[in-house]
């Protein structure tokens, strides 16, 4: 099943505000196994609503809308579509009553304009909305000899999700005939078009209606996504483990997770493990690092701290690096990447002390060392490593990519030490 979805409401098209809906709605069908082969914003007016309306069941079996339905001049959905369809607005007790016991509960009183809200087009099936007060609504009909499908609901967020939750979603899934499901694997360190080469020519092990995507991220790195299509769930599963196998083969160095985790949760879980502390001694990113980590609830129990030593007297102060170093190699350089993760490991007393320096740019650059040169470096019981990045011109991007960066090698050296301690 193919579907449309559109979304009406001027504050969408000016900026206003962010439709998140399409995003959430868009992920709920395909996990059930209905396309959405077109997203639309329109705005509060009946021409734009009937021209979206009429592409879209051109073009697919399922409509669904979002916005318009609330209680004010310029929420014209319910009255758009019935005009569209040459329907009626009838008016019917039951909604206004619900309209009314729920504000009730909440000290608030009816009005005048909460009846529009009880106004349904005729033959349309209203679809309860346990959080507000304005109602989802149902149709359907043929055209060319084939059924077409129409859901209505509120711009709201949580009124939306409650509405496909709790009463359009189960309904849909039956009229699903395939199965879809996805598998997003998790690479650091790689970008997208040397992943490419290295797990090669995709048709090789993709089977029948499967797909690989290549997502790159700053933070996340780039997920590969496989998504396989299929009659039955047995034979959608065989499928994704044969790509999935060979993906594994070719690249499995470079994944650190799947799914949605990030490289700060998978590191926090591997310190838990092992029973490490870390903490950081970090220049370009500023903090970065040490914020990421301690975005994750529990990471008391392994982040003993961090400093951001920006200046060289701070490098040297704090951390112990050698003025002669500095002064010789730079700030940006090798040996002072280094010796700033020795420095934070001694002053902590962490097991693991991890290090940033670099040009992060715009400016600052020199023909040695332009914009996009850093330096990271781990220390720990078992000697520093450290290791050079040649990345962007914009800092935003530096700082978040040297994050990542820095984290994967945190994983790799705890891996390792996984690996010691059950060998």
């Amino acid at each position: 099943m193919k579907a449309h979805l559109i979304t009406v409401g001027d504050e969408i098209l000016i900026g206003q505000i962010n439709n998140t809906n399409v995003a959430w709605i868009a992920t709920e069908l395909n996990q059930i196994g209905i396309d959405v082969v077109r997203m639309v914003t329109v705005g509060d007016t009946p021409a734009d609503i009937h021209d979206a309306l009429r592409t879209a069941f051109s073009e697919a079996e399922l409509v669904l809308t979002t916005g318009g339905l609330g209680p004010t001049h310029d929420d014209l959905t319910k009255q758009a579509i019935a005009s569209f369809f040459d329907k009626d607005l009838e008016y019917q007790p039951p909604i206004f009553e619900h309209i009314r016991q729920l504000l009730e509960s909440r000290g608030r009183k009816t009005s005048e304009l909460n009846r529009v809200q009880a106004l349904v087009p005729q033959g349309f099936e209203v679809v309860p909305n346990p959080m507000g007060t304005a109602p989802g609504l149902w149709y359907e009909f043929e055209q060319g000899g084939k059924m077409r499908y129409l859901g209505m609901m509120p711009g709201v967020p949580f009124e939306m999700k409650a509405i496909m939750e709790q009463s359009l979603l189960p309904r849909l899934a039956a009229h699903a005939k395939e199965v879809i499901i996805h598998k997003t694997l998790l690479t650091v360190g790689i970008g997208e078009s040397d992943l490419a080469e290295k797990i090669g020519e995709v048709s090789i092990f993709l089977g029948e209606g499967a797909t690989l995507a290549f997502l790159p991220g700053p933070k996340t790195g780039v997920k590969l996504r496989i998504s396989v299509r299929s009659e039955t769930s047995t034979k959608a599963d065989m499928v994704l483990e044969k790509a999935m196998t060979h993906i594994w083969d070719r690249v499995g160095h470079y994944i650190y997770g799947e799914g949605n985790t990030l490289p700060e949760i998978v590191v926090g879980e591997l310190l838990r493990k092992l029973e490490k502390t870390i903490a950081t001694a970090e220049s370009c990113t500023g903090g970065h690092i040490a914020d990421r980590l301690s975005d994750i609830p529990g990471s008391s129990a392994y982040l003993l701290g961090g400093v951001v030593a920006y200046c060289n007297s701070v490098k040297m102060n704090l951390l112990g690096v050698s003025e002669a170093d500095l002064s010789h190699h730079g700030a940006v350089s090798e040996a002072v990447v280094k010796q700033m993760a020795e420095g934070i490991r001694t002053m902590t007393g962490a097991d693991i002390g991890i290090s940033t320096s670099g040009v992060a740019g715009p400016d600052g650059g020199t023909p040695d060392k332009p914009v996009g040169t850093i330096w990271i470096a781990l220390a720990d019981a078992n000697g520093t490593e450290a290791k050079k990045l040649r990345l962007f011109k914009d800092r935003i991007l530096n700082k978040e990519f040297t994050t990542t960066l820095a984290l994967d090698l945190v994983r790799k050296r705890l891996n390792l030490l996984a690996r010691s301690v059950t060998s």
